[in-house]
């Protein structure tokens, strides 16, 4: 009955079955044909003639073909088949059913029948009243039929309500199910089954065979769609990168153009206002460079992922090709230069002016002292009447003070110079200017400890997204060997905490040291670090993250590792129960 539900679970793809499996494989044309249908290989002609010698040849074609498949046939012969003998028809379907439907089924390097038990026993493990030890008695209450379907489609099977003092009603429930949503045929009798001491062990494998080719091809499937689901995800995130490199050097080639001219413009109306500003000139290039980086990394990351899955290059828009912005970045840098060299001249000329102004201060100070004293002596002298005497005097003071006069003319001359030169050029406020001299120096430093906390913070925090990604990753192993592997992987990692929790206490310590320069002297800073977007507190809440995922490692590791202690065990002991199994099997079988 079990071979026969078989042959026709395969037959009925080609659109036939058969009745009496005694009879209807006599003349090899069905038996040819169920060949054909479960190895997927066309067989040579039949011959279609009535006579013996024609069935006899069918039959001989049928086997040779099992015997090129690298399975002997033990005193199996055509003209036994064909004159229908039951024990050897029934031996050489058996032979079928272990080369095509057993043999090549593999489970943690044991196959066949160990690898098909060590299938239904890692499946059912987890089952209460089920222990599965052989293809026999260990199946007689249903609970191993039902557990195999529940772990595998439990929407199918109220696994609960199944009680083990009732095997008929489980067995049934399990054959229903099976064969109205996994389409696997009912092969076996329930009433058969519990009312033998011992149930027919190859009836068993065969049945229990069927739920693991249609279970395992439906994970294939499974896996198959994730796989394309992956490379689709793979695919636009590509996509994306490409679209995010075509935006920023879009965005970096304008910002590029935009700022030449300011560059190469000179005139101190536009770049030195009046008075100085307190920010740093020149031009700061922080945001362009933090959009270049970025560009890059994008590209990079891009092409390095097209190349790991085997497709072509990317190349961008013309115009936007790396040489375009290469060589926009080095007009831009020449500008820069440019227009820092004049800079630098206009504030020496300034600190020329600041010193002339002083100088025309001073000297204006004192002439007008000079004067103004002199101006007020004489005028007092004159207010009163005067004698001959003291008019003789007078006129001497007076020719002393036309000598002290002409002696002043080369000071008068230098005053109106000075205020002829700050009269040309434009004068600011000198102490404006110090403030900013001041207040520059102070900005350059605080920008380089944003520049090298960047530098600094960038592969850190990589790291971290890596490390995140890595002790979340799923992992799947099947010997000891593999899980110790990936242990001493984890111990490794471990290891290497405490130096990247001090890299990141350096990191921080700089964004610390650029706040206290900032709030020392009183200046605002920006309310993000303009080269990077990595911020203390991503840093300081993904390292939290990582500290939380190391001990669910452990523990995940360590499941794993005693489940393939406990898989060992096992494959110990059913491989010493395979060895006495052997030779009863190849004693029923002659």
């Amino acid at each position: 009955q079990t071979f026969t539900a078989w042959c026709n679970s395969h037959l009925r793809k080609a659109g036939t079955q058969i009745e009496n499996i005694d009879e209807d494989f006599r003349d090899g044309l069905k038996l040819m044909l169920l060949l054909e249908v479960i190895s997927g290989e066309r067989l040579p002609k039949p011959e279609r003639g009535k006579m013996r010698v024609h069935k006899i040849n069918n039959v001989n074609k049928a086997l040779d073909f099992i015997a090129s498949k690298g399975v002997k046939l033990v005193s199996i012969g055509a003209e036994e088949i064909v004159d229908g003998n039951a024990k050897m028809t029934l031996g050489m379907i058996w032979t079928i059913i272990l080369r095509f439907a057993i043999q090549d089924i593999s489970v943690e390097e044991t196959s066949a029948k160990e690898g098909l038990l060590l299938w239904c026993q890692r499946k059912t493990a987890p089952y209460k009243n089920v222990n599965v030890q052989n293809f026999h008695i260990s199946w007689k209450d249903g609970l191993a039929f039902n557990a195999l379907i529940h772990r595998h489609r439990p929407e199918l099977i109220e696994y609960d309500k199944l009680r083990k003092d009732d095997p008929v009603t489980n067995l049934n429930n399990a054959f229903e199910v099976a064969e109205k949503f996994l389409d696997i045929p009912k092969m076996l009798d329930a009433e058969d089954i519990v009312g033998t001491l011992r149930p027919d062990e190859k009836a068993i494998m065969t049945y229990v065979s069927c739920f693991y080719h249609a279970f395992s091809g439906a994970q294939k499937a499974e896996t198959a769609a994730n796989r394309i689901c992956k490379v689709l995800a793979v695919n636009q995130e590509n996509e994306q990168l490409m679209e995010d490199y075509e935006r920023l050097a879009s965005d970096l080639l304008a910002w590029i153009q935009r700022s030449i001219p300011w560059l190469e413009s000179q005139d101190p109306q536009k770049t030195i206002p009046n008075p100085i500003p307190t920010f740093p000139i020149p031009l700061s290039l922080a945001p362009g460079v933090q959009e270049k980086c970025q560009l890059e990394i994008n590209f990079n990351t891009l092409q390095t992922k097209l190349r790991l899955s085997g497709r072509p290059a990317f190349m961008p828009s013309e115009g936007r090709m790396v040489s375009d912005i290469g060589a926009g970045w080095q007009r831009l840098e020449q500008a820069e230069k440019g227009h820092e060299e004049w800079l630098l001249t206009e504030l020496r000329r300034l600190e020329r002016l600041d010193h002339l102004a002083e100088k025309f201060r001073q000297k204006a100070s004192i002439h007008e002292g000079w004067t103004e004293g002199g101006f007020r002596g004489w005028h007092r002298e004159l207010r009163c009447p005067l004698t001959c005497a003291q008019v003789r005097a007078l006129l001497r003071k007076h020719e002393a003070f036309e000598s002290d006069l002409a002696a002043h003319q080369d000071r008068v001359e230098q005053i109106a110079a000075i205020a002829q030169e700050l009269k040309d050029l434009p004068w600011v406020d000198p102490d404006p200017l110090r403030r900013s001299q001041k207040t520059e120096k102070q900005l350059e430093t605080i920008d380089e400890l944003h520049l090298e906390y960047a530098k600094r913070a960038a592969p850190f925090n990589n790291w971290m997204e890596s490390a995140m990604e890595d002790l979340q990753d799923m992992f799947i192993v099947h010997t000891i060997e593999e899980i110790q592997g990936l242990i001493a992987a984890h111990d490794q990692f471990k290891s290497t905490l405490p130096e990247a929790d001090r890299e990141r206490e350096a990191i921080l310590g700089i964004q610390r040291e650029a706040q206290r320069i900032a709030e020392l002297h009183g200046i605002q800073l920006p309310g993000s670090n303009p080269y990077t977007s990595v911020t203390p507190q991503l840093i300081n809440s993904k390292w939290e993250r990582v500290q939380q995922l190391v001990p669910k490692r452990d523990q995940a590791l360590q499941e794993e590792q005693n489940r393939q202690n406990s898989n060992e065990h096992l494959r110990r002991q059913f491989g010493s129960q395979a060895n006495r199994v052997g030779p009863w099997i190849q004693t029923k079988m002659e």
